[in-house]
């Protein structure tokens, strides 16, 4: 490659960046649907190899996503309210806890000067009410702001309908995209693409799920133990836990903190930390060998810079784009190692389908 092509690339990724930036509002909707019909053409590709329509296979799949996205939150969004509820109303008596239990027992055993919390939970409470009168405010200038909300529901109307057009047009839109590719660099374009799609593929499709799945067994073996505040604490151990232990360490300070707290007992403790360690058994010997297998996805530390990045230089586009940049770039910086150590992988594998356009969007 010679300096002015390379030039030329990084000018066009800078010319892209700005166009991203420039029409950041208008994209959003349309890189939603677009993630919704990539995590969703596998299943419909599977219909299609039993026999069914594509037509009718995209409907099924179309129908099973939004019914799913708009099933979770109307049963997890009263449950998640009665919690955080929950919790607001009982704030007082972990602060009460920590000051005449946990602070004596720390200063007996550890040394250190005796603290007094009281003040920090008045200004606690004083903050939680500003936040609430805060929250009304927001709510009224929304309200008031006619023109924003018509935009709000427009791009939230496009959202199914991008899905389903790309998600029946998913074959031919990567049949098109190949044909616009350099013949003399379509090899190793599309070598790149498997591997950025394996990528995305391990952590959209697979870590997610086991996400999911795990926010759900921490909340159910919760709520056997009898923890008032178990959704709430298992979601966010659940959501938290694709960075490696980061779910299991703050679910079972959280859960073990309010156990205490609630019980009064040690016992409950040891429930608390039973569910966690079958959790933890379920998550290495099910969940992550079926789901995830043994591919090498996104780093999670690669993942939080990633959507934290994006975040801040494009908001919410940059987040939905954040993931498959760090796959493309991640993937690069592989290949240039394996060129420098002499180990390029970029001839054709006889293993993988001959075009990343004809594996159906599998991914992995």
């Amino acid at each position: 490659m010679t300096a002015i092509q390379q030039w030329l690339i990084v000018a066009a990724v800078f010319a892209g960046g700005l166009v991203v930036y420039a029409l950041a509002p208008v994209l959003a909707p349309f890189l939603t649907g677009a993630l919704l019909a990539y995590l969703g053409d596998p299943l419909v590709g599977r219909l299609v190899r039993l026999g069914l329509p594509r037509t009718l296979a995209v409907v099924t799949v179309f129908i099973v996503i939004f019914v799913f996205l708009l099933a979770i939150p109307l049963w997890l969004v009263p449950l998640v309210e009665d919690q955080i509820a929950v919790f607001v109303r009982k704030w007082p008596t972990y602060v009460q806890w920590v000051q005449d239990v946990l602070l004596p027992w720390a200063t007996s055993h550890l040394g250190g000067p005796a603290i007094d919390l009281s003040s920090l939970k008045d200004l606690l409470l004083q903050q939680w009410q500003q936040a609430g009168g805060l929250a009304v405010r927001v709510v009224k200038v929304i309200g008031a702001s006619g023109g924003a909300l018509l935009a709000w529901l427009a791009n939230l109307v496009l959202v199914p309908v991008v899905t389903f057009y790309l998600l029946r047009d998913w074959e031919r839109v990567l049949a098109g995209i190949r044909t616009l590719l350099p013949r003399s660099h379509a090899p190793l374009i599309e070598s790149v693409a498997r591997d950025c799609d394996e990528m995305l593929a391990t952590f959209l499709r697979g870590q997610l799920t086991v996400m999911l799945a795990l926010g759900v067994i921490y909340a159910f073996g919760l709520w056997l133990v009898g923890l008032d505040l178990a959704i709430l604490i298992g979601m966010i151990a659940g959501l938290v836990s694709f960075v490696p232990y980061l779910g299991l360490i703050v679910g079972i300070a959280a859960a073990g903190t309010a156990a205490l707290v609630q019980f009064h007992d040690i016992l409950p403790l040891v429930y608390v930390a039973l569910v966690f360690g079958i959790a933890q058994l379920i998550e290495g010997t099910v969940l992550t060998p079926l789901l995830v297998g043994d591919r090498i996805g996104l780093h999670p530390v690669a993942v939080i810079f990633a959507v934290m990045a994006g975040g801040q230089l494009f908001g919410f586009v940059g987040v939905l784009l954040a993931l498959p940049a760090a796959a493309v770039i991640a993937v690069i910086v592989r290949r240039l190692y394996a060129r420098y150590t002499g180990e390029d992988d970029t001839a054709p594998d006889a293993a993988k389908p001959e075009t990343w356009a004809e594996t159906d969007g599998d991914g992995c």
